[in-house]
């Protein structure tokens, strides 16, 4: 499965699974994705469930145009570090408007092991937020 985004790739992330309403990423954790503790980093953990979130609603079939959206708000409830191995994001709308979507999002260890949870709030913009006519 093909993953156009080139903050998620210089990452490690992978796209594992993305049909309608749902979407799995996954990350094998290497030293630079770990804060000064030793443990996978807030910030990763956060992208992880953005992008879990965010795809959930934006897919698209085969042949259709790319959908994209933006992050209106996201919260993020950390219940578990996680040290090494793999973790997988897995993200699940759990309403829909015609402009906007609500899902969430768990973060689980390689051992099944809940590391995060996460809900949030996704916009799909009717317009393109630049002049290029590419959403970010």
């Amino acid at each position: 499965m093909q993953l156009h985004n080139p903050f998620l790739q210089g990452l490690g992330v992978t796209l594992v699974r993305w049909v309608p309403g749902e979407a799995e990423f996954q990350l094998h954790i290497a030293e630079h994705h770990l804060n000064r503790q030793g443990a996978l980093h807030g910030g990763m953990i956060a992208t992880l469930m953005d992008a879990a979130c965010g795809y959930a609603g934006l897919h698209s079939n085969e042949g259709e145009a790319e959908v994209h959206g933006l992050t209106a708000m996201l919260n993020i409830a950390y219940l578990q570090p996680a040290f090494e191995g793999s973790v997988s994001a897995l993200g699940r709308v759990r309403r829909a408007g015609r402009s906007l979507y609500f899902a969430e999002a768990e973060l689980l260890s390689d051992t099944g092991t809940l590391l995060a949870t996460a809900q949030g709030t996704f916009k799909k913009p009717r317009a393109s937020i630049r002049g290029d006519n590419h959403v970010t």
